[in-house]
């Protein structure tokens, strides 16, 4: 059994025949596919098992022992199946994602394979995938359900995404062999803050200010069959909304194999994701190839007729965002937050402005709760994780605190 070292965090840690298909709409193009490896390698870095056969016993290794060799990892190649559960503490979003995109955004119909929709489904309840990976340049990722499949795969400049239950395709080309300026291969699978990395997921849990945060070697566990050290990553502060976060990593290869973060309030984990099996040999290379099923209906990414309409959106999109006041920062760590403000106090956006789809209004409300203090009035939004306080004076501060502390930032903001 480890001893409990502690380190500090001083930033140094670490086919169907392709003629058959029956039609090939037109669709806009998103970023979104990107993320089908940026998916895959953050999954591969989340990953707990749900099990376990007794704690190994290893030799002693302090935290930044640990951390070190989480960073030193260069494991490219595995698979396996992994679960994951979330309970952030909002309405499963089902169809509702729609709710909060620019119309024409897209909408591809009734039957669609859209990675934007589906990976939201990730973001409550509990699922079961299956994963593999090849080096940056393929990645597979498929979500299973009782009697269906949705599957996103990465091989090279290829994107395809395929729903079973509707028989749809999704399909980006060109979308994965970003290079450097020197022309090397460079991973870029992922939008911005997505991890692609164990190492990267690993440094991003670690981000958090000198002095504000606790880290230790909490023993031993074993994960999918591998032995591993608990590496526990623990505020310092008070009023911040996470707990805890546990990260198993393999004794042998530095790979993250377990990954649970536990929210201050209590209760279950609000992500616990993980490996119930998982083999790092090289995966077959059938594994990255996909042709669209006979009578599959098929939507081409870069033929979209709304791609300039969306383009139009984002770019309003932008611009609204350009207007704010900025945004200032208030604490640090943990304990950071955001505060940001409308131009002249304007009222933030509503069903009743017209602004917000009567959906995704109804989807706030019921996060919302009503507060008052010498700022004013306001709303604070909340789930188990983030949580935001909107005044009515046009004000927004978000951070993952509690809302308290968010009341009271308001409070002394002036």
């Amino acid at each position: 059994m480890a001893p409990n070292d502690s380190a500090g965090t001083n930033g140094t840690a670490a086919p169907g025949t392709k003629g058959a298909v029956v039609g090939r709409r037109k669709a806009v193009r998103y970023i979104v596919p990107f993320a089908v490896a940026g998916v895959a390698a953050a999954t591969i870095g989340l990953v707990p098992a749900l099990a376990s056969s007794g704690d190994p016993d290893l030799p002693e290794i302090t935290a930044q022992e640990l951390i070190e060799k989480i960073a030193a990892s260069d494991t490219q190649q595995l698979s396996g199946t992994v679960k994951i559960s979330t309970d952030l503490g909002i309405p499963s979003l089902g169809g509702l994602a729609g709710s909060f995109m620019p119309d024409g955004a897209g909408d591809t119909g009734s039957a669609s394979a859209d990675p934007q929709t589906k990976l939201t489904e990730l973001a409550s309840g509990t699922h079961t995938l299956r994963v593999a990976a090849d080096g940056p340049d393929k990645q597979r990722v498929s979500i299973l359900d009782k009697a269906s499949e949705y599957s996103l795969i990465h091989n090279g400049d290829q994107i395809w995404a395929y729903d079973s239950k509707s028989n749809a395709v999704y399909h980006a080309q060109n979308a994965g062999n970003a290079h450097d300026k020197a022309g090397r291969g460079k991973e870029q699978a992922a939008p911005d803050g997505v991890p692609t990395t164990p190492k990267a997921l690993a440094e991003q849990a670690l981000k958090a200010a000198d002095g504000t945060t606790s880290v230790t070697v909490d023993g031993t566990a074993q994960v999918a069959g591998r032995d591993a050290y608990r590496l526990v990553i623990k505020p310092e502060q008070s009023g911040s909304t996470i707990g805890s976060i546990t990260v198993a990593v393999d004794a042998e290869n530095g790979v993250p194999l377990k990954f649970t973060l536990q929210p201050s309030g209590g209760g279950k984990a609000a992500v616990d994701a993980g490996f119930t099996s998982v083999d790092f040999g090289k995966p077959d290379a059938s594994s990255f190839s996909f042709t669209p099923p006979k009578g599959a209906e098929v939507t081409e990414a870069d033929e979209a007729e709304g791609h300039g309409k969306a383009e139009a959106e984002a770019e309003k999109a932008k611009g609204d965002l350009s207007a704010l006041e900025g945004m200032n920062v208030i604490g640090k760590g943990w304990n950071t937050i955001a505060e940001i403000k409308t131009p002249g106090g304007a009222a933030l956006p509503s069903a009743e402005s017209g602004d917000v789809p009567a959906e995704a209004q109804q989807f706030l409300d019921a996060l919302g709760d009503k507060v008052t203090g010498k700022f004013g009035s306001g709303t604070v939004f909340k789930t188990r994780l983030v949580n935001a306080l909107m005044t009515d004076d046009g004000r927004v501060y978000v951070g993952a605190v509690t809302k308290d502390a968010l009341v009271n930032a308001a409070n002394n903001a002036g």
